[in-house]
């Protein structure tokens, strides 16, 4: 097998399946661990796999996510009205999960000195619930993204599948009429076992995210039950989401307002 052929085909693996083992590239392509360890790290320098221990992770050009300083400072506003409106209806009692974004994180603030049982993939939001008496907190585990503190991958998608909640509550990097969109692969997996466990499947998302993509695909709009926006809408992005049956509610600074 050429060198460009091997390369390409242990590329073609990482990004299909976001997260692969060392060991596993070697057994499929039928080379040595250490040749696998020489692609990886060329596709490192490629910018497209970030190598991990044990194994390799696909971040895609452009995949990478944003550290989560530079997330939290954007839309602040927006996201507390969204966080709002999605902890308003949050039961006490209730077992939510949450995703490891920044309106999430808002919406983990909120329900901090609440009854409610917590499940996250995020050490942020896990820090907050971590010491308190009023809730309880399961914390997936799994390959922690630098810079962002989440748990993705396969480890975190096993753990999560003898798992139910009320509510999962995500977030998301663009919304189209194709669907919902996030920054990596190995997000969008995690995402899409979440979505399993949930009796309700709630995205949470500012403005900014209507009418844009992102780098991978998470599901049609249909799939989820509820999506929670600030009330800072064009014309143009009311029209998108007035195309779906999805359940839609507007967070504005008076309340909630049905699209």
């Amino acid at each position: 097998m050429l060198v460009e052929e091997r390369r390409q085909r242990v590329l073609d693996l990482v990004s299909k399946r976001g997260f692969v083992a060392l060991a596993e590239l070697a057994e499929a392509i039928h080379v040595s661990e250490s040749t696998i360890r020489r692609d990886i790290d060329y596709w490192k320098h490629k910018g497209v796999v970030r190598p991990t221990r044990g194994g390799a992770v696909y971040v895609g050009n452009g995949g990478t996510l944003p550290a989560l300083e530079e997330r939290v400072a954007a839309q602040v506003e927006e996201k507390k009205a969204v966080a709002r409106a999605a902890a308003a209806r949050i039961r006490d009692g209730d077992c939510v999960l949450l995703d490891g974004g920044t309106t999430t994180l808002e919406v983990a603030r909120l329900l901090a000195e609440r009854e409610v049982q917590i499940v996250t993939n995020s050490l942020p939001i896990a820090s907050l619930f971590a010491s308190r008496r009023e809730s309880d907190l399961v914390l997936i585990g799994g390959y922690v993204f630098p810079r962002t503190g989440v748990a993705l991958g396969p480890l975190s998608v096993r753990m999560m599948e003898d798992l139910h909640v009320n509510q999962a509550i995500l977030s998301v990097g663009g919304i189209t009429d194709k669907g919902l969109f996030n920054s990596n692969l190995l997000l969008v997996e995690t995402e899409r076992q979440m979505m399993r466990c949930a009796d309700e499947v709630v995205v949470v998302a500012d403005h900014t995210k209507i009418g844009r993509p992102a780098l991978a695909f998470l599901c049609e709009l249909a799939t989820i039950d509820t999506l929670i926006v600030d009330a800072g809408l064009s014309d143009e992005q009311r029209r998108l989401l007035g195309q779906t049956d999805v359940r839609v509610i507007v967070a504005g600074a008076s309340g909630e307002v049905e699209a």
